[in-house]
């Protein structure tokens, strides 16, 4: 008894790491863009695949049906594996879900082309949020250092004439090669 107590809070832990992980891997791409082609992917191509007498009858018209799903999934998984491609991504699953309407039983119903021009829409429209800050006892560490090398460096010796600190004096050299 006292044994079963013990691993039920360590699943409940596990199971939070797990969702946080999960949560922080899903906002760091664009998530819901890639679910939604990957899912008109399937809708497309899952039509077509119907008993074998059907797809006999249909002939070769079933084959860009099935190539249309397979690319609109492939660019969901893209998508979450390259978050940078978002653009291009996002842009072609449109572009393949418009191909779907003429190409594929009217794309999946229409169903599928739908979820692939949102899919496409979301993936275009994401933006990466910006890092949260390091925590200021790191940052603390840093800016020390920074000063001591700061303290420690030579100082520039002061503008001559006017001109921009830093620039002494023109040398001996200068003045001959002057005419």
């Amino acid at each position: 008894m006292g044994e079963g107590s013990r691993e039920a809070p360590r699943r409940v832990s596990l199971l939070r790491r797990l969702w946080r992980r999960f949560r922080a891997w899903r906002h760091r791409r664009p998530f819901l863009g890639g679910l939604l082609t990957m899912l008109s992917g399937a809708v497309i191509s899952a039509l077509p695949l119907a008993p074998a007498t059907v797809m006999i009858a249909q002939g070769i018209a079933g084959v860009p049906s099935v190539l249309i799903g397979v690319f609109l999934m492939a660019l969901g998984m893209i998508v979450w594996a390259q978050p940078r491609q978002r653009t291009i991504a996002g842009v072609l699953t449109v572009l393949v879900g418009l191909a779907a309407l003429v190409f594929s039983n009217l794309g999946g119903f229409v169903v599928g082309s739908l979820l692939a021009f949102v899919g496409g829409g979301l993936m275009f429209a994401w933006q990466p949020t910006a890092r949260p800050r390091r925590p200021a006892r790191r940052r603390r560490g840093r800016r020390s250092a920074r000063r001591g090398a700061e303290a420690s460096a030579p100082e520039a010796p002061p503008p001559v004439d006017g001109g921009p600190a830093g620039v002494g004096p023109p040398s001996d050299a200068a003045e001959r090669r002057a005419p």
